[in-house]
């Protein structure tokens, strides 16, 4: 990489040690990728490592040497959701013993690292940083330090900002040093679409299934997503981005795909249309059956299949203000149908606090808290990744869930008839 006088300073410790050692492992990073270059981060940061798990010893020593550095990020982050919640998501005792003494011991202890580093504050926790209510949403072009792969997803396509899809504590290194190796999808010709995928189903796919399928064909190529405006509209609403959020998550852990254009619709699409797809892509229709095939292809990874579900987490991401209304209006129709007057499984909704807090105001909110459902801002994925609670029959909506748990997915309008005991 070519350095300024500047990084080249720090590079030779004329900033410290601490500083010299993140120089040096972004420099090595960025040649790893053919970097040529450094630009600078332009705005808040987004860390996704949120939890305490005693075994990362290197990364608390590492979060130890740079606070007695002195070092901050130069703006302030937000991180992804806590790996507990015991008020709101019931624990065993030994779940709670495995929690608090093994996986997650040192969640207090990390947690007071991070705010000495620059966390925003005590609620930034949540996967879905970009949300409105969180505030952290990046500006067209703006460049990030961000390792969360649905929230990179979104912000490079829904959003047009420019990210990479980083790991653990190299977002971190890139917000204190504010400045990122320039490869990939920082660079123009890194996002070209190298996929021509045609949407030509009978009606909206489902998000997450739509998702799916197309992250495990591209993996971590860019698609370039035509037929979708035609269900989808032309702007970007509340409800599309909703919808966005999770398709994207999908790509990402089902494939590996950081960014996506949507014809028509996501910004640099309406911009440059067919322009920024590259010559002689590849092409993948997709039509009902196609989607049906995949859906079916999910592995049950229950020890017995045929167990009857003891928990639903609806939320991976975290939901939106609008999906929470969504899915009021679904179990109270489905609960009349059903007869019920509460949900018949214990049913988890996650959501940032900032949209909880935003919700709890709200007539739904107090409809879904009388028909049994709790809220929670955990991470539904660090709930489940134990042995305990990972060998339980739980059911979810999504594929980011089911990819990286043994949660079983459904599709909406089955897992709303499962919670509301609709026969």
């Amino acid at each position: 990489m070519k350095l300024t006088a500047e990084e080249k300073a720090i590079l030779e410790g004329k900033e410290g040690q601490t500083k010299a050692k993140i120089m040096q492992t972004l420099v090595e990073f960025g040649d790893l990728f053919g970097a040529e270059e450094f630009v600078p981060v332009t705005t808040d940061g987004h860390l996704v490592t949120s939890f305490g798990i005693g075994l990362l010893k290197p990364v608390y020593r590492i979060m130890d040497e740079i606070i007695d550095a002195g070092l901050k990020t130069e703006y302030p982050f937000t991180v992804d959701p806590r790996p507990i919640d015991y008020k709101n998501v019931k624990c065993g005792l030994l779940d709670k013993l495995i929690f608090s003494k093994i996986m997650y011991s040192q969640q207090k202890h990390y947690e007071e690292q991070l705010s000495k580093i620059g966390l925003r504050n005590k609620d930034s926790f949540t996967c879905t940083c970009y949300l409105k209510e969180v505030g952290n949403t990046p500006k067209y072009g703006d460049v990030l330090s961000w390792a969360e792969s649905s929230a990179v997803v979104f912000a490079n396509s829904v959003l047009g900002a420019r990210c990479n899809r980083n790991s653990g504590m190299l977002d971190i290194f890139g917000a204190i040093l504010g400045k990122v190796p320039k490869f990939g999808l920082l660079t123009d010709e890194g996002r070209k679409a190298n996929w021509i995928i045609e949407v030509k189903t009978t009606k909206l796919p489902e998000a997450q299934i739509l998702g799916s399928t197309i992250g495990m064909k591209v993996m971590e190529d860019v698609p370039y997503v035509v037929g979708l405006d035609k269900f989808l509209g032309t702007e970007l609403t509340d409800d599309v981005i909703s919808y966005l959020k999770d398709f994207g998550a999908a790509t990402a852990s089902n494939g590996a795909v950081g960014l996506y254009h949507i014809e028509n619709l996501t910004p640099e699409a309406k911009k440059f249309g067919k322009k920024i797809v590259n010559e002689k892509p590849k092409k993948y229709v997709i039509d009902d059956a196609e989607l049906e095939r995949v859906y079916k292809s999910y592995p049950v990874m229950w020890k017995n299949p045929e167990s009857k579900p003891t928990l639903c987490f609806i939320g991976c991401p975290h939901l939106t203000n609008e999906q929470l209304i969504s899915w009021t209006n679904k179990i109270e129709e489905n609960l009349k149908l059903s007869g019920k007057k509460r949900v018949q499984l214990r049913t988890i909704m996650t959501t940032a606090p900032a949209v909880l807090k935003k919700f709890s105001e709200t007539e739904e909110y107090k409809k879904l808290k009388s028909y049994g459902i709790k809220f929670s801002s955990i991470c539904p994925l660090m709930y489940t990744n134990n042995p305990i609670a990972g060998g339980k029959p739980i059911i979810t909506n999504s594929n980011k869930l089911r990819t990286y748990s043994k949660s079983r997915y459904y599709k909406d309008e089955d897992i709303v008839k499962i919670i509301c005991g609709v026969k």
